[in-house]
């Protein structure tokens, strides 16, 4: 059976605060191949970890982040939330696939440029919709896409032609064999998000998915195991 990559999302967030650098160091310590992790913009232009467009939900403030600078949130915070070069130094030479919510062009240029910068370009992906991974791919040439897709019905030729995406991003309740053998006879790889369970995770390397996205790395790593065996 061929090999699955093990995706940590957000680091290891049943244990661990989702994107913090406690999280992702987790996620490597318990076997993840790659870290997902979300990007946003400070209003001062600084791209940090955080998948919620408020810091309400994880730190307990109704604070819109577009309202405050990197200095505001680190002191909300006591300086819990990364910032994406400090997640890009604390993964070492692990993958990385970053999540671009809400983006626009103008935040997708600036993460794309703090990866180049951080000299970061062979181990990150970038995964997001379609006018996202566009931005991307202008900001990037070179970049690795996992294009998110939440039909079934496939990307049209005009799309792929554009991004050129390496991976189709799935929820994983849309996976299947007929699709993932869809997905490898035009030439791409097949991920799905977020599987917790183990009969579901199953099912997915049955299906014959080249990576899926998990809360619970320890419990995916051991489930691949066993299929290898």
């Amino acid at each position: 059976m061929s090999d699955v990559t093990v995706v940590a999302h957000r680091g290891d967030p049943y244990r661990v605060r989702e994107n913090t650098l406690p999280s992702l160091r987790s996620a490597v310590e318990r076997g993840a191949d790659a870290v997902e992790i979300d990007v946003r913009l400070t209003r001062d232009g600084v791209p940090v970890l955080l998948h919620d467009d408020s810091l309400e939900r994880l730190w307990g403030h109704d604070r819109p982040l577009v309202r405050l600078t990197h200095a505001e949130v680190s002191g909300l915070t006591a300086g819990g939330v990364p910032t994406l070069r400090e997640a890009l130094t604390g993964t070492g030479a692990h993958r990385v696939m970053i999540d671009l919510p809400g983006a626009c062009e103008e935040s997708v240029r600036t993460v794309v440029g703090t990866v180049r910068e951080c000299g970061a370009g062979d181990r990150v992906y970038y995964c997001a919709g379609a006018t996202t991974m566009l931005a991307v791919r202008a900001a990037d040439p070179s970049a690795e896409i996992a294009l998110t897709w939440t039909s079934l019905a496939p990307p049209r030729r005009v799309l792929l032609d554009a991004l050129g995406p390496r991976w189709l991003n799935y929820r994983f309740g849309l996976v299947g064999r007929e699709l993932a053998d869809r997905v490898h006879r035009d030439g791409m790889l097949i991920s799905a998000w977020t599987a917790d369970t183990r009969r579901t995770m199953r099912r997915l390397i049955g299906c014959g998915v080249d990576a899926i996205t998990t809360n619970r790395v320890d419990t995916l790593r051991s489930v691949v195991r066993r299929s290898r065996a």
